[in-house]
């Protein structure tokens, strides 16, 4: 398959689709699933009343699931139950509304997406083959992680002030979407373009179905990671891994036009000023207090340095938020899930502004992805910014480093899939397994017998470990068994009961917290397994426990609107 290539129209579900109305040369949603009744009249999406492109008559249009035909050119008699169906129906609607709203967050690409299962939206889709950067299925159980990327490319009409003029498309924005394993919850942590760090070595599929390898970078800034020396999303994908330990499962990426498309397709985004702004760099020109925006004024929202704050990248991420959440606020709104003739257009810009991974590549899948972010309540969806501080190599910083101390313990709650929202049910929770789990007694370390495997990312880390088991900490019965079956984002170790008080004097050994033990049903007779997973540093180092927040870091919900300062 090429590396650049377009959606599959063959998967295209015709249960539920924009279809045309050949009556008022309108598109319009049909949900009915009555085999007798043809789609009823919506709001239209062509206001100025002309046809469509495709002006099929309905009979042209695919079966649905569930069509009764009529039988002897007469109506099929509905028995008592259509009552029920009707109901069902009403219920599936709303769901599908619900879906179509949540994608919002993913810089609402694949919102409107999920309604739109007619073929021309799943041809709009741009993706990519990151080949083994990405991971998981979307309806895969355990954590989910999107990375979310807005490029500096200087395309669509009126963009060439914007960006670098030369550019291939570089990282210029970068939120990473943690959807945890229960669907309850999200983070949303931006990363600084400007940010100094290493970019990991890759390997990029071309057009041809070549590969390419690209040697890694060090001590250069994170937005490189993207369009540098043919470097793909799959590269930027790497480089978020290298710095967090979080495995990113998908990419969705979009450049400066889907900015103006968008919020122009949701009618406009409401923003707060806390001052008039009056910026002659990016033309942006709104009083203080409320406003409704779209088109080159939302780009020049989401674009100027100079309006806010100390003028740096650091305020620019949190307008950006901002912009971000209140664009969640209006796709969810009666406003827009209620009138297809707005959800249409929005479709239609989304699909057109979206590349994606080809593990996510087609209609079908974004909406499947769609469902399970549709799980997660707007309060639950935290923003955060990656904790950094000026480079200390700069005598004048212009750059940023990665806050070590703040940042591990926002990666390590990433990691271990505790939410911001949540933080302090999970360090009770955390602190009451700790008091349960080790209190009790100790074996000796010679009584001890573990087997070590690797799912973390530092080579030979299990190998290092058993021999610091055995040299230093007189654990004669450990035994190095290789890499785990998966990458494990924690580390863990495994018990039976009757193996408790070994469990407990090896947590002690290697720095273990109690939501690291797992106990098990099996006996005894084999040994335990101390899985190394991302959190894991080095032997002899402690594993800190996952629940505890980083202080003073910039945090908003998605739920509340906020000025800009």
């Amino acid at each position: 398959m090429d590396a650049h290539s377009r959606g599959r129209a063959d998967e295209i579900d015709p249960a539920d689709q924009w279809v045309l109305n050949p009556q008022t040369g309108n598109y319009e949603l049909r949900l009915n699933h009555s085999g007798t009744e043809s789609s009823r009249p919506s709001r239209t999406t062509n206001h100025s009343g002309s046809r469509g492109e495709s002006e099929a008559p309905h009979t042209g249009i695919p079966a649905q699931r569930g069509r009764h035909p009529a039988g002897n050119g007469g109506d099929r008699k509905q028995p008592a139950a259509g009552r029920g169906r009707g109901q069902r129906a009403s219920r599936r609607k709303k769901a599908l509304l619900w879906t179509g709203g949540v994608m919002a967050f993913v810089i609402v690409a694949g919102s409107a997406g999920a309604y739109a299962l007619y073929q021309k939206f799943n041809g709009n889709l741009d993706t990519v083959d990151v080949g083994d950067a990405g991971s998981k299925s979307v309806t895969a159980d355990g954590p989910l992680n999107i990375l979310i990327i807005g490029t500096d490319k200087r395309t669509g009409e009126g963009n060439e002030g914007y960006g670098d003029k030369g550019s291939t498309g570089h990282a210029d924005t970068n939120i990473l979407f943690h959807v945890s394993a229960d669907r309850t919850n999200a983070t949303a942590m931006s990363i600084p373009r400007d940010l100094m760090t290493e970019i990991p070595d890759c390997t990029t599929k071309q057009e041809d179905g070549s590969e390419k390898d690209i040697p890694g970078s060090q001590n250069v800034r994170f937005n490189v990671s993207l369009g540098q020396e043919g470097r793909d999303p799959g590269c930027t994908m790497r480089t978020v891994k290298e710095i967090t330990g979080l495995s990113v499962d998908h990419f969705m990426m979009v450049d400066f036009n889907a900015v103006k498309t968008l919020s122009t397709a949701v009618g406009g985004v409401e923003v707060c000023l806390d001052k008039a702004v009056k910026d002659p760099d990016s033309h942006l020109d709104l009083p203080a207090g409320k406003s409704t925006i779209q088109g080159e004024d939302a780009l020049a929202f989401v674009r100027t340095r100079h309006s806010f704050g100390n003028q740096s990248d650091l305020d620019r991420i949190k307008v950006q938020q901002q912009f971000i959440g209140s664009m969640i606020r209006q796709m969810k709104s009666d406003d827009t899930l209620t009138d297809p003739g707005k959800l249409f257009k929005l479709a239609d810009a989304a699909t057109k502004a979206l590349t994606v991974d080809s593990g996510i590549g087609s209609i079908k899948k974004l909406t499947s992805l769609a469902q399970e972010l549709g799980k997660i309540d707007t309060k639950n969806i935290t923003f955060v910014t990656m904790p950094v501080k000026d480079n200390p190599a700069e005598p004048t910083p212009v750059t940023v480093v990665v806050d070590p101390e703040k940042s591990q313990q926002l990666f390590s709650m990433m990691r271990s899939d505790t939410s911001l929202t949540e933080v302090k049910k999970k360090e009770q929770a955390a602190k009451d397994k700790q008091e349960a789990v080790l209190k009790g007694s100790r074996a000796d370390a010679a009584d001890i017998r573990v087997d070590v495997l690797n799912g973390g990312d530092i080579a030979g880390a299990a190998d290092a470990t058993v021999t610091w088991l055995q040299d230093e900490q007189g654990v004669a019965e450990s035994a190095n068994k290789g890499n785990a079956p998966a990458k494990a984002g924690s580390t863990t170790l495994t018990y039976a009961p009757s193996q408790a008080d070994q469990a407990r004097a090896l947590a002690d050994i290697v720095g273990l917290p109690a939501t690291a033990l797992e106990q098990g049903t099996a006996e005894g007779g084999q040994a335990m397994v101390l899985t190394l997973g991302a959190d894991f540093k080095g032997a002899g180092v402690p594993v800190t426990g996952p629940a505890k927040a980083p202080e003073d870091i910039q945090r908003a919900s998605a739920d509340k609107a906020e000025c800009a300062k």
